[in-house]
C-alpha cells in the first residue's frame, strides 16, 4: 500500500514527538547545586563587587583632585559649570563636597545590604547593586515583585555592577536628602560617623547606620580605607 504524501508528512511528524518525548522524559535532571556557605556567599560579593568600588572610587578621587586644584587658582571652565549643573552645587565648596567620594567601607557594606550579598534579583537581573529606584520610564529598569498598594516600584537597571557603583556616588552626591552626609565627610573620613548620616537612605532611619557600622566592623570592610 501507497502511502500518500499527507499521511507521509503526519508520520514524520509523530516521529520526531515522539523521539522528543523520548529525550525529554528519559534525560537525568541537573543535579541541583549545594546552597552556598556564608563563606562562599561572602567571597563570590567580594570578587564581584570591591574590585568595582575600588575602580570607581580611585575615578572619582583623581576627579576631586583636578578640579580641587583649578579652584584653587580661582578660574573656571566649561567642565566645572557642567559639573555644577549635574550635582546642583550652587558654590565651589558645594562642588568639591559633591565631588569627593566617600570612603569605600560604606559602599562595600551599602551593596552588602542592600543586594543580600550580591543574591537579591535585583542585582541577578539588573546589577542593581544598591537598590536604587527609578522614576523615569524612559530609562532600563525592572519592576519590584511586591507592590506599594497599587503603585509599581521600579529600580534601575544597569549593565555593569561598576556602572551601578558610579551612579550610586552619584546619587549621595547630589541629593538634597545627603546634604549633611556631604558635609560631614568633608571633616572626617571616620566610617563610623559617616553611616549616622545616612539615615535617609532607608526607611530603617537611625537603625540603618547602626547596621551598616556592624556590617563595616564585623567583616573589617575599613581595611579597604586604608589605602
Amino acid at each position: 500500500m501507497q502511502l500518500t504524501k499527507l499521511t507521509k508528512i503526519l508520520f514524520a511528524m509523530a516521529l520526531v514527538l515522539g523521539i522528543t518525548f523520548l529525550i525529554f522524559y528519559m534525560t537525568p535532571p541537573e543535579p541541583e547545586l549545594p546552597p552556598m556557605t556564608i563563606q562562599e556567599k561572602k567571597a563570590r560579593f567580594s570578587a564581584l563587587v570591591i574590585p568595582a568600588v575600588n575602580t570607581v572610587y580611585s575615578d572619582l578621587m583623581i576627579r576631586h583632585q583636578e578640579i580641587s586644584i583649578i579652584l584653587a587658582t580661582g578660574k573656571s571652565n566649561s567642565e566645572i559649570d557642567k559639573l555644577r549643573v549635574e550635582y546642583k552645587a550652587m558654590t565651589n565648596s558645594e562642588l568639591l563636597m559633591a565631588l569627593k567620594p566617600h570612603p569605600r567601607s560604606i559602599a562595600i557594606a551599602q551593596a552588602a545590604m542592600e543586594s543580600s550579598w550580591a543574591t537579591s534579583r535585583f542585582f541577578s537581573e539588573a546589577n542593581n547593586i544598591f537598590g536604587v529606584w527609578s522614576f523615569d520610564e524612559d530609562e532600563p529598569r525592572i519592576a519590584a515583585l511586591q507592590k506599594r498598594g497599587d503603585k509599581t516600584i521600579w529600580l534601575k537597571k544597569y549593565n555593569s555592577v561598576e556602572a551601578a557603583v558610579y551612579d550610586y556616588y552619584r546619587t549621595l552626591a547630589r541629593s538634597s536628602a545627603f546634604a549633611e552626609f556631604r558635609k560631614t565627610k568633608m571633616t572626617t573620613d571616620d566610617p563610623f560617623l559617616l553611616v549616622k548620616k545616612l539615615d535617609r537612605y532607608s526607611e530603617k532611619g537611625s537603625l540603618y547606620g547602626e547596621e551598616l557600622a556592624a556590617i563595616i566592623r564585623f567583616n573589617k570592610f575599613n581595611d579597604y580605607d586604608v589605602n
